[in-house]
This record gives C-alpha cells, sequence and structure tokens, in this order.
C-alpha cells in the first residue's frame, strides 16, 4: 500500500492580495488624507463668516431705515435733501449724534460705546477709465478706515434744496450705515 499524501493547495507570497504592510499603508493614507480635510475644512468657510455678529447688523439696519424715515419728506420716497442730512447728522456732535439714532451710550451720555459710520455714496464710483474715484461723499459719525463692521445699505436719491441731483446722483446713490 502506498502512503497516501495530502496535497495542500498554497500560494506563493507574490501572489497573496494584500500583506499586513499593505494594509498598513492604505490605512495610514486614509486617515492622513481625512485630518487633512478636517483641518483644512475650516479655511474655506472663514471668508464668508462675518466678524460682526447679529446685533451690529440688526443695530445698521435699525439705524439705516431711521436715518430714511427721517429725512424722506413723503413725496418722494426714500428722497434725502443733503443739506438737511448735514444739519441732522454731520454737523452733529457724538453725543447729539448718538442721541438721534439710539446708540448705547453711559448715563450721562458722554462715553458712546458703539460706533457708527453713516456715509451716501454715489453707485459707481468708477471713473471713465475703469478706476475707482474718490468721491466728496457725504459722511457722519466716526471714521470707517475698512475695519470689520456690519453694515446696511438702501438706494436713495439726494436732491439740493432747488430739487437737483448733486453731481454723481443723478440717478441714485447708496446711504450706507457701518456699525461696530
Amino acid at each position: 500500500m502506498r502512503d497516501e499524501r495530502t496535497i495542500s493547495v498554497g500560494t506563493s507570497a507574490w501572489e497573496r492580495g494584500q500583506t499586513t504592510q499593505d494594509f498598513v499603508v492604505g490605512i495610514g493614507i486614509f486617515i492622513l488624507a481625512i485630518a487633512f480635510v478636517f483641518s483644512f475644512l475650516p479655511s474655506l468657510i472663514t471668508p464668508f463668516d462675518s466678524p460682526a455678529g447679529g446685533a451690529e447688523t440688526a443695530q445698521a439696519d435699525r439705524i439705516a431705515d431711521q436715518v430714511v424715515a427721517n429725512l424722506s419728506d413723503g413725496v418722494q420716497a426714500n428722497e434725502i435733501i443733503d443739506d438737511e442730512f448735514e444739519e441732522r447728522y454731520v454737523e452733529a456732535n457724538e453725543t447729539e449724534l448718538s442721541k438721534q439714532i439710539g446708540l448705547r451710550a453711559n448715563e450721562d451720555e458722554e462715553i458712546v460705546y458703539d460706533n457708527v459710520n453713516i456715509s451716501i455714496e454715489r453707485l459707481n464710483p468708477q471713473g471713465e477709465d475703469g478706476r475707482y474715484v474718490n468721491t466728496d461723499e457725504l459722511a457722519a459719525g466716526d471714521t470707517y478706515d475698512n475695519q470689520s463692521a456690519a453694515s446696511a445699505a438702501r438706494i436713495v436719491t439726494v436732491v439740493d434744496e432747488d430739487g437737483t441731483p448733486p453731481e454723481g446722483c443723478e440717478s441714485a446713490c447708496r446711504l450706507v450705515v457701518r456699525t461696530w
């Protein structure tokens, strides 16, 4: 009688589908990719995140509505007389301005806690050659130096006392209120 041998079927190492080292490298690359996505994702969202909160945005919107309502005469909607704007807002000192538009201040109203800039700007401040043109805009309140602020804008018609619009605001201008 013959001894029967058990035949084992095996594969050599180069025929195997995946080794332990392949698995470790694959999982390592996957974990690094996930870590990169989670670390990079907040920087994609950041430019769309407003540094101004909801309170500042609501305050700017309220002030813009109040300015338009106070200066519109009722005959023409959103029509502002530039001399009246200057008398009421531009020539007012900080305490008077804070009272008129309802800014937060201490009891003596000597210290105003909120900063506001109310300005009337041209809709298209570019010149004929496409460059930015520095306009003589009507502005009241604190100086705005491109810091982060909440803003609200209204399209208004600006006219002089005699009913003619100033140069640059023939069709319309933009009333911009910024708070910070």
